[in-house]
């Protein structure tokens, strides 16, 4: 932290507790917005505890569409009653690939319209009885739950928890705004006109900027109009302000993901500045619409603490029917604005960030998809090894007749594309998977991630194989020997289609699991063949004068080294397919090939 940042909280606490010491009455309004703010963040923490379970289910499954996006942003954020927690969830999935930006945007909209419930349960139900008597029972009970060993029971015992705070902080800010009006009234300072609506709304946007929670704004808002400390219109512009202060938790969220999630982050905060613009811009016509719909429902012309929800809902609504339509537009100029950094692709770490560990779910899937990553600048770099092109290898339906053919020396530094695009990936791997274990307090990922741990550990040990294979290879494939020549080309051909099919099983082009499981034992027992019958050829070749005793002790060398590098491809590739499948796990397990039962294969 620096120092601006420490003296600036410092100044803050010491103004705090200079206000609360000379009036009593604004010491209990702090208190009802503190308490009120430790119960929002009781409620995020209390479902946090159901993050990695049933909140992803749904929202993988209920977010292929631009209207079910937007139907998962309103239910999700009017259950649980924090937009910062469907926002910080959406870039998170975001981050790590599990949504498209379409789909994240279309949630932020949704979620827009579900925070606007918030307004309309303190204006009919917060502010109009005393909540003080339901609120220690909810305590009690979710002190107790929280206690209790199980993740279900603390996350419910968290949801009680906050619950209760919220309503203690409900009326601590009732009851001292009444009792404040004694001493002062803020009506007094009520600013008309257009001044009026800029100021209330920078102080709405500053109050949820601090408090990091437009409900609190809200409710700190409604509770002063309830004791007449606060006029309509300036409340109605708080309100606008709290709108826009909500855009700082995305922006925070954002910095610690990946360009998608920035991406995600800039849709928010460009979806309610324009909401909040044109709230500012049409204000009246806005008070009179709120008029005529609270005349159409039956509120009261002086009920302002229900005709600011009309209000918040109205405003809100307009901004998504206005932005719901232009929303692919906004996707295609969110990645125009912020491009994908492509030179940093082959080195950097491409989807493992700080809000992918927001749970099991993204941290697996992010981990996941780094080893897909791996996996692709692996694959080059193998191709390169065996001087081969990517293309080559996935294209050439006649492998063998084109290595015959083709003698091309592919001149690249295996030590340096080893250590700055495998390795460094690799580290990465294993530094975000370190990091999510401290963090996460379920196992529930763990075996997932050492399943993706293994895979992309394998990948590097293949790497470093044909690191020591390419040798040998590099001399003898442009041997004027073409017995030898044509052993070697045979090493590539039988590493080279192995790899061919390891990438494309690893994309999941089969289809099936147990399919694939099935290929990958069959190019296990066929490499096995491969490389005994290696054996026996090196022999007769030798006997028949037709390569020399150091060609001999090289190829054999390098056949282990071949076989090597297959075997762990082919483990890779099988950790890799079965890491989210538990099932397919055991049943790669079941189906590999045993040590034993490769020693009683027979040539």
């Amino acid at each position: 932290m620096s120092v601006y940042r420490k003296s600036l909280i410092f100044g803050l606490l010491a103004v705090l507790g200079y206000a609360i010491w000379i009036s009593p009455d604004f010491g209990q309004i702090a208190a009802g917005v503190a308490v009120f703010l430790f119960g929002m963040l009781s409620l995020e923490n209390g479902f946090r505890q159901f993050t990695g379970g049933i909140l992803e289910k749904i929202l993988r499954h209920s977010t292929d569409t631009i209207p079910k996006s937007l139907g998962f942003g309103i239910v999700s954020t009017a259950l649980m009653q924090s937009s910062s927690l469907v926002t910080v969830i959406a870039i998170s999935f975001l981050s790590a690939g599990l949504l498209p930006l379409i789909a994240g945007i279309g949630i932020i909209f949704g979620s827009n319209l579900g925070t606007t419930t918030g307004a309309w349960l303190f204006a009919t139900v917060g502010l109009r009885v005393s909540l003080s008597a339901y609120a220690l029972p909810l305590l009690i009970f979710g002190v107790v739950l929280n206690f209790q060993p199980s993740r279900t029971f603390k996350g419910v015992g968290a949801i009680l928890a906050g619950v209760g705070f919220l309503f203690l902080g409900i009326d601590y800010m009732k009851i001292g705004f009444e009792s404040f009006q004694s001493a002062i009234d803020l009506a007094d300072y009520a600013v008309d006109g257009l001044s009026g609506l800029l100021i209330f709304t920078a102080l709405g946007l500053l109050a949820t900027v601090v408090m990091q929670s437009s409900h609190a704004t809200l409710a700190l808002t409604l509770a002063g109009m309830a004791a007449a400390q606060i006029t309509y219109e300036n409340a109605l512009a708080l309100a606008i302000g709290a709108n826009l202060g909500t855009t700082i938790t995305a922006v925070i969220g954002g910095l610690g993901a990946n360009i998608a999630g920035r991406r995600l982050a800039g849709a928010h905060v460009l979806f309610n500045m324009v909401t909040a613009t044109l709230a500012l811009i049409f204000f009246q016509p806005l008070l009179l619409a709120v008029d005529g719909l609270s005349t159409m429902v039956g509120i009261a012309d002086d009920d302002y603490l229900l005709k600011l929800a009309v209000f918040h809902t109205l405003f809100n609504g307009i901004g998504v029917a206005i932005m719901l339509p232009f929303i692919a537009r906004m996707a295609a100029l969110l990645e125009k604005w912020m491009p994908d950094r492509v030179q940093d692709r082959a080195s950097q770490p491409m989807y493992l960030n700080a809000a992918a560990m927001d749970s099991g779910a993204t941290a697996c899937a992010a981990v996941r998809r780094e080893v897909w990553h791996l996996f692709d600048q692996s694959f080059g770099i193998l191709a390169n090894g065996l001087h081969l092109r990517r293309e080559q290898i996935r294209d050439s339906l006649y492998l063998e007749e084109m290595l015959d053919a083709d003698h091309e020396i592919i001149q690249v530094d295996m030590e340096d594309l080893y250590q700055q695009r495998a390795k460094s990936l690799y580290g990465a791997i294993l530094d975000f998977i370190s990091a999510h274990t401290v963090q996460a307090q379920s196992t529930a990922s763990g075996d997932e991630l050492y399943r993706l741990q293994r895979a992309a550990g394998e990948m590097i040990e293949a790497i470093k194989h044909i690191k020591h294979l390419r040798k040998n290879l590099t001399r003898y494939i442009v041997s004027n020997n073409s017995t030898i020549r044509h052993e070697y080309n045979e090493l590539r051909q039988r590493v080279a289609l192995v790899l061919r099919e390891t990438d494309r099983l690893s994309r999941g082009q089969d289809g099936d699991v147990t399919t694939a499981l099935l290929t990958l034992d069959e190019i296990a027992v066929s490499a096995v063949v491969d490389w005994q019958n290696m054996n026996a050829r090196v022999t007769r070749l030798l006997r028949e004068s037709k390569i020399n005793a150091t060609m001999a002790t090289s190829l054999l060398n390098d056949s282990g080294y071949a076989s090597e590098a297959v075997d762990a491809m082919l483990s890779s590739t099988r950790a890799l397919i079965t890491s989210s499948d538990p099932e397919a796990a055991r049943t790669a397990a079941a189906l590999s090939v045993r040590d034993d039962e490769q020693a009683g294969l027979v040539v």
